[in-house]
């Protein structure tokens, strides 16, 4: 009974710290590959900390939808088209692009 409390209470722990530390544990994972997500603003942001947090679905290059989370300084004018660098669920950076460069899902 002892061992079975301790195992659950490391899994709790490992499983919380996922939760709550994925973008960091995404960023240094060597498994996990970068990839370009393009979105486009159609969402208004969250305020986080002074800076402005837009969580959007968008398509990688293989037209497969993606979620992504990233930050700006400002709030960008809905329509903008963005271009992500994901990796998993951290967001390496990103850049504006033109609607000829979006790909389509």
């Amino acid at each position: 009974m002892k061992r079975f409390l301790i195992v659950l209470i490391l899994a709790s722990i490992v499983l919380l710290g996922y939760a709550f530390m994925r973008e960091d544990l995404d960023r240094f994972n060597p498994f996990m590959s970068k990839e370009y997500v393009y979105v486009e603003i159609n969402e208004d942001p969250k305020e986080d900390n002074g800076r402005y947090k837009y969580r959007l679905t968008g398509t990688n290059e293989e037209g497969t939808s993606k979620r992504v989370t990233f930050t700006t300084s400002s709030i960008l004018e809905e329509g903008t088209y963005v271009k992500v660098l994901a990796k998993g669920a951290y967001t390496q950076y990103w850049e504006f692009v033109e609607e000829s460069e979006m790909i389509k899902n």
